[in-house]
């Protein structure tokens, strides 16, 4: 491909990126590997650049582009040699015309930097979360040591105790390591909201919402394969994927359940599984992974966001009625946006009397609220909200 046509391969891919943002679609990396499945002729290195092409267009762009070409322009405003390919070359964009409307440069929309900058994120905060994010391991402590495991490459060791930090790219998946289960991908701040969570052997520890499992495997290995460690979700496919994950990584603890959307407490109730602690890492707007998902800010709307606040109190109804008397829940976001965060700590403390909040003392991070924040302009993390929550014996 020449440069112009990886251009126009970029701007047609964020035209199918900007439609799925608007109608809740697949999500950009699967449009990618989609477009480039289709058009086998595209190397190794076309691909690489029509990816950076596009990921670059969206982190230079706040409000929804009108249409991808606005968007490689908005981009193209930003680097004098990006703009000298808009030459209506064969396979390349039509020539630029003037006065073309560029897309408005920013961070995200403008109603969301309002709900960041009401909740402390302004300036360099609000800026790095369109940064690039490392690719952080951690070693998983059932079956290696982070001081002297052998890996093909050598990480920088992080505050979490078995945390390994490499650049971007680099493949540990194709490593042995990863194969045997010595080692699991997971962001410096999932890994230190898990250490949070204080999970203990012996203890019975069910994980209301817990995906494809990565904070299942972290507080399995913290609990030494000691208790029970019940891993719930709602959506098959996801929690399907845990079983082999668990068997590879020798978490013999984990169980996992299965959920019916809005009988969760019954199921929960009918098995008669309570919890020591009671992981809820809810669903919510993943404000703090924007690094690893830019478009995600274009997916948010007021409306999506209230309804996640809603299944956050819901899920932390749920917890508070599965919790043995005197244990925690650990409520956890991705986001650093007050109404998935302090706000809805706060409002379960008003609607459960009985229940205080707990303190976190991580060796990264800040206290924000009745919880404590991560974020990666201050951490180097991805942006978390966790709190801890405990019941009356």
């Amino acid at each position: 491909m020449t440069p112009a046509a990886r251009v126009q391969a970029a701007i047609e891919l964020l035209d199918a990126i900007i439609e799925a943002a608007k109608g809740e679609g697949a999500p950009a990396d699967r449009l990618i590997a989609d477009y480039f499945r289709q058009r086998r002729y595209a190397g190794s290195k076309d691909r690489r650049a029509v990816r950076e092409l596009v990921y670059s267009a969206i982190r230079a762009c706040g409000e929804v582009p009108a249409s991808g070409r606005a968007a490689m322009l908005a981009l193209a405003g930003q680097d004098d040699a990006l703009i000298d390919l808009f030459d209506g070359s064969p396979h390349g964009p039509a020539e630029a015309r003037d006065g073309e409307d560029a897309a408005e440069a920013g961070v995200a929309p403008k109603w969301l930097v309002e709900r960041l900058g009401a909740a402390g994120i302004t300036g360099e905060e609000l800026a790095s979360l369109m940064g690039r994010a490392p690719l952080d391991i951690r070693v998983n402590s059932l079956k290696a040591d982070r001081t002297n495991i052998e890996l093909l490459e050598q990480g920088e060791p992080l505050a979490a105790p078995q945390g390994l930090r490499f650049e971007s790219g680099v493949q540990v998946e194709q490593w042995a390591a990863y194969r045997d289960g010595l080692i699991e991908v997971q962001d410096h701040g999932s890994q230190l909201v898990c250490i949070a969570a204080g999970a203990i052997p012996g203890e019975t520890v069910i994980d209301l919402c817990a995906g494809a499992g990565g904070k299942s495997l972290a507080m399995a290995a913290r609990m030494e394969n000691r208790g029970q460690l019940i891993a719930c979700d709602v959506d098959k496919r996801r929690l399907g994927n845990l079983p082999p994950r668990a068997e590879r990584a020798g978490a013999g603890v984990i169980e996992t359940m299965l959920l019916n959307p809005k009988s969760e407490l019954e199921m929960l109730r009918d098995s008669g599984v309570t919890g020591d602690l009671v992981l809820v890492d809810a669903p919510c707007s993943g404000t703090g992974t924007w690094r690893r998902k830019p478009e995600a800010k274009w997916r948010l709307t007021p409306q999506r966001l209230a309804r996640f606040s809603e299944t956050q109190d819901y899920l932390l109804d749920i917890a508070a009625q599965v919790t043995k008397p005197g244990g925690r829940i650990a409520f956890v976001t991705c986001s650093l946006l007050d109404e998935e965060g302090k706000d809805r700590i706060d409002a379960f403390l008003s609607r459960h009397d009985g229940w205080q909040a707990l303190a976190i003392d991580l060796p990264v991070g800040r206290a924000y609220g009745n919880g404590w924040r991560l974020t990666p302009s201050h951490d180097g993390t991805d942006g978390f909200f966790v709190a801890m929550l405990g019941s009356a014996c």
